[in-house]
Formats: structure tokens, sequence, C-alpha cells
């Protein structure tokens, strides 16, 4: 019974406080930003642009989950080719992919054309694919080091 009349009262009070003042209870949730409105760092913001282009041009072969399809598409998720290569890897994003390489102890000789992407949306969705699923890198590729490679 005092438990009831206590939880009343709470809300009486409640009640009066927040129309006296409405502001009282709902300023309290302004201090707060949600995921969306937090600021993100420049690695997640190309993150975001990279997820992008890997919808446009790379989710086709590769697979939602990165994964590939196990005999012409080689997997990102958990690619050892990814890590160990970073250079070749971007490069293959950059100007394509051709003859065999050999990812996660496998063999694959697909062809992978160049998507004619510019410097920035590679190195974004190279950041995208490197931090993606399993796959977790703290160097952020750059459009300048895009851009350093050649052909």
């Amino acid at each position: 019974m005092i438990t009831k009349i206590n939880i009343g009262l709470s809300l009486l009070l409640l009640g009066g406080l927040y129309f006296s003042n409405p502001t009282i209870l709902t300023n309290s949730k302004k201090e707060y930003l949600s995921i969306k409105e937090q600021p993100q760092t420049p690695l997640q913001k190309s993150i975001a642009r990279g997820k992008e282009v890997y919808t446009d041009f790379c989710i086709q072969c590769h697979m939602a989950t990165g994964k590939g399809n196990g005999t012409t598409f080689p997997p990102l998720d958990g690619s050892d080719w990814l890590k160990k290569k970073r250079a070749e890897s971007i490069h293959a994003v950059k100007y394509g992919q051709k003859g065999e390489i050999l990812v996660n102890q496998k063999k694959f000789n697909g062809i992978m054309p160049p998507m004619g992407l510019s410097d920035e949306e590679v190195a974004d969705v190279m950041n995208y694919v490197m931090n993606s699923w399993t796959n977790k890198t703290k160097k952020m590729v750059t459009a300048k080091e895009v851009s350093s490679l050649k052909p």
C-alpha cells in the first residue's frame, strides 16, 4: 500500500513538473546524440561511402557476405591476400586483376575487369572491404596511396 502511494506521488510530481515546465524532461534527451548524429572519423566516412561502391560494383561477384562463390570469385572476408598484399589488392580494384592468385591457400584464376573508379572510390571501397565482416584494418587506404600505384 505504501509503495503504491509512493509511486502515485512520484508520478504526480513528475506530471506536475512536466506541465509546469515541459522542457525539464525533454531537454535531457538532447544531451545524447543518436548514432547517426555522432561525429564520424574519416575512416568511418570512407567506409560508409565504400559500402555504396561495393553494392554497385562488387556485390555481384563477391556477394553480400564477402565470401565470393568459392570457385571463380575469391573471398574478401578473411582474405589473406588482402592482408598480405595490400598494394596488389588496391591495384586490382583500380586496374582490374587477371591471372592466378592464391587466396587462403586456394587458387583463383579469373578476370576482374577495371571498374573505372576514381582514386577516392577505390580508397573508399578498399576501406569498406578491409573493415567489414571479419576483416579489421587500422591503416586507412587513401586516395593518395591509390594514385601512387601505376598500371
